[in-house]
């Protein structure tokens, strides 16, 4: 080898050296502490199961995100349902399933072929547990708060001011 390349290797191996000390020693000087994942759902094996099925077999995940899962090959901007129980009342998804038309309700700007489809063919029962599912689907009040001041922040470009 000669004097050039050793002096390449070296320096890169130093450089790799310093960048695994400063990692190591970054992640071991971490004073906050990691709050966890905010959603979790309140929804008995029974009901996770029931609306489990029931989201299968309407395709739901082709165009929502639950608990970080989606359909990769579609690109709709549809909302994720992770913690949506702690915006909306079980009464208030019933009727948003019942409803004929749900564009009435929350009015979209897709194109219709990705519109909330009604499910209002849907028998009383399996609306009822799509309702009881989406209201069991919760996040922290900590989360909710920070996704709050985004969300006002971005929207307005003024400092959030809690109510």
């Amino acid at each position: 080898m000669k004097k050039g390349e050793k002096v390449i290797f070296g320096l890169v191996g130093l450089i790799a050296i310093v960048s695994i000390t400063n990692q190591v020693w970054q992640t071991a000087n971490i004073t906050e502490e990691d709050p966890g994942i905010p959603y979790y759902t309140t929804a008995s094996i029974e009901l996770k199961s029931k609306a489990g099925k029931l989201l299968r077999e309407n395709s739901c995940k082709e165009c929502h995100k639950l608990f970080f899962l989606n359909n990769l090959t579609q690109n709709v901007p549809s909302p994720s349902l992770d913690g949506i129980g702690s915006l909306r009342e079980e009464a208030w998804f019933y009727d948003y399933f019942s409803a004929e038309n749900p564009q009435e309700i929350i009015p979209s700007r897709l194109k219709a072929r990705f519109q909330m489809p009604s499910f209002s063919h849907l028998p009383e029962e399996e609306r009822r547990v799509l309702a009881a599912y989406m209201a069991s689907l919760k996040v922290e009040d900590w989360y909710l708060e920070e996704t709050r001041k985004a969300a006002y922040e971005k929207r307005t470009g003024e400092a959030y001011q809690p109510e």
